[in-house]
C-alpha cells in the first residue's frame, strides 16, 4: 500500500479484539497485536492462522487507524496498556525507539533461524535500527519509480524503450511532450505540503549528496531548482503544489502526462485506468554514473518494552516472518527482504514494472532515522513550498530547512 492510503483524516478508532482472540484457553500465554491492517490485509489473517497452530501463545488483534498512532500507541505505552506488538510507519519507529518504548530486539534476532538481517533490503532494515540496535522487525515496504507513456515517447519522436535516465534528459524529454492544446503535461508528481511531498522530494535530495541532517547541499538545491523549472514552464500541471501521489498518478492514467513518478500500489488501477501502453524505469540520477536513490515507505513491527511476555511475542513475530513470501500473491504486499522472488502475476506489464520496482528498492533510504521526523519533514514541505511558489530562491529555501532542522535536531 502507498503512502497515500494511510494519509487520511480522522478520528482513531479501535475496532474491538476480534472474535478469534477469545479462544484463548486459561493457560495460553496471550498476545495482542495493533495494526492498520483490515481483514482483507496481512496481518489478521496471519493471526488466524498462528491462532490455528495451538501452540500455546494465542493473539488477539486490533485494528486501528492512521491517525494519532503516535500519540495513541505513547499513550498507552506510558500507562501500561501498550499492545504486546504493534505496526508502526517506518518513519515513526525512531521516535518509539529513543524513548526506550521498544523492546530491543538485538540478541533475540542474532540467535533467531527465522529473521535475519542480511535477507531484508538496506532501507527497510535501517528505519528498524536505533544506535546500532534492532528494535524491530520490516513489515513490508514500497518505493517510487517512473511511469511513462510509451504511445507518447512514440509521438514525440522518442524512443519508448528509452525513457530519461538523467534529471537534464527527464526535464528535456517533459518539454517534448508537454502539449498544452491537448492539456497534456511532461510530468506529474506531488510536491504537497506533507509527508507526501517529502516522501517524493528526499530521493532527489539524496541523490544530489544530501540527508535529512545536511538538506541543503549544492546538489539537492540544484534538484529543487529543477523541480521550480518544471514548475516555471508549465511541465508538470499547477496543481502539482497540492496533489497527493494518488491524484497526480490519476492524470497519467487519464492521458494528460505522459510521465508519472509514484510507486507500486498504482498497478492494479493502472493497468483498469490506462488505455494505453506504458512501462516503469528507475527514478532519473543527476548525471550518469551518479549514486541512485529512492523513497522508502510501509510499516515496521516492533514490541514494547514493557510486554510481560517479550519471548512469546517475538514468536509471533518470527511467524509473520516466516510468511513474507506469501505477502505479495495473497495481498499485493512488496516484502521487505531481497531473498523473496516476487511471484509472477502472468500481466506482462505488471511483471516488468515489477521487476523494476524490486530493483528499486536496492536504493531506497528510509526517511530519517529520526525521533523529530515529524518537525524534519515539515521543514523540508515548507522547503519546497516556498521554492516553487518563488517566494524563496532553492537555495535559501533549503538553507532556512537546514536551520529549522539543525535546531530540532540539537
Amino acid at each position: 500500500m502507498g503512502i497515500r492510503k494511510y494519509m487520511m483524516l480522522g478520528v482513531v478508532a479501535l475496532a474491538s479484539v476480534s472474535a478469534f482472540g477469545l479462544s484463548a484457553k486459561a493457560e495460553d500465554t496471550t498476545i495482542t497485536v495493533w495494526s492498520l491492517d483490515k481483514d482483507i490485509q496481512p496481518t489478521p489473517n496471519l493471526v488466524k492462522e498462528f491462532n490455528a497452530l495451538n501452540n500455546g501463545i494465542k493473539v488477539e488483534y486490533r485494528e486501528i487507524q492512521f491517525d494519532d498512532v503516535v500519540s495513541e500507541a505513547m499513550r498507552a505505552y506510558s500507562t501500561g496498556q501498550a499492545p504486546d506488538i504493534i505496526a508502526v510507519d517506518n518513519p515513526e519507529h525512531a521516535l518509539f525507539s529513543s524513548h526506550g518504548a521498544f523492546l530491543d530486539l538485538t540478541d533475540m534476532i542474532s540467535k533467531s533461524t527465522v529473521i535475519k538481517p542480511s535477507n531484508y533490503f538496506p532501507g527497510p532494515l535501517k528505519s528498524v535500527m536505533w544506535k546500532d540496535k534492532y528494535y524491530g522487525v520490516p513489515k513490508a515496504t514500497n518505493t517510487i519509480a517512473l511511469y511513462y507513456n510509451k504511445d507518447m515517447f512514440k509521438a514525440a519522436g522518442l524512443d519508448p524503450n528509452k525513457p530519461p535516465q538523467t534529471w537534464d534528459e527527464l526535464v528535456t524529454d517533459a518539454k517534448k511532450l508537454t502539449d498544452p492544446a491537448k492539456n497534456v503535461y511532461g510530468l506529474t508528481f506531488s510536491a504537497k505540503a506533507n509527508e507526501e511531498g517529502t516522501f517524493q522530494f528526499l530521493p532527489w535530495a539524496q541523490m544530489g549528496g544530501a540527508t535529512y541532517d545536511h538538506i541543503n547541499t549544492d546538489g539537492a538545491v540544484k534538484a529543487l531548482t529543477i523541480w521550480k523549472e518544471i514548475m516555471d514552464a508549465k511541465l508538470a500541471s499547477p496543481d502539482t503544489l497540492t496533489r497527493g501521489q494518488w491524484d497526480a498518478t490519476a492524470t497519467f492514467n487519464a492521458g494528460n502526462a505522459a510521465m508519472a513518478i509514484s510507486g507500486p500500489w498504482e498497478l492494479d488501477r493502472m493497468l483498469k485506468d490506462a488505455k494505453f501502453d506504458w512501462g516503469v524505469a528507475l527514478l532519473p540520477v543527476p548525471q550518469e554514473g551518479a549514486e541512485r536513490s529512492s523513497a522508502m515507505g510501509d510499516f515496521n513491527w516492533a514490541i514494547f518494552a514493557n510486554s510481560k511476555h517479550p519471548a512469546e511475542a517475538f514468536k509471533v513475530l518470527e511467524y509473520f516472518v516466516s510468511q513474507d513470501d506469501k505477502m505479495f500473491k495473497n495481498f499485493g504486499q512488496l516484502p521487505a527482504r531481497s531473498d523473496i522472488t516476487i511471484p509472477a502475476t502472468g500481466v506482462a506489464l505488471k511483471d516488468a514494472a515489477l521487476q523494476v520496482f524490486i530493483e528499486q528498492l536496492k536504493y531506497a533510504k528510509p526517511r530519517g532515522p529520526s525521533p523529530n521526523w515529524p518537525k524534519i519533514s515539515k521543514a523540508i514541505q515548507d522547503a519546497i513550498q516556498a521554492a516553487l511558489t518563488g517566494q524563496m530562491s532553492p537555495k535559501d529555501a533549503l538553507d532556512q530547512a537546514a536551520d529549522k532542522i539543525k535546531a530540532v535536531e540539537g
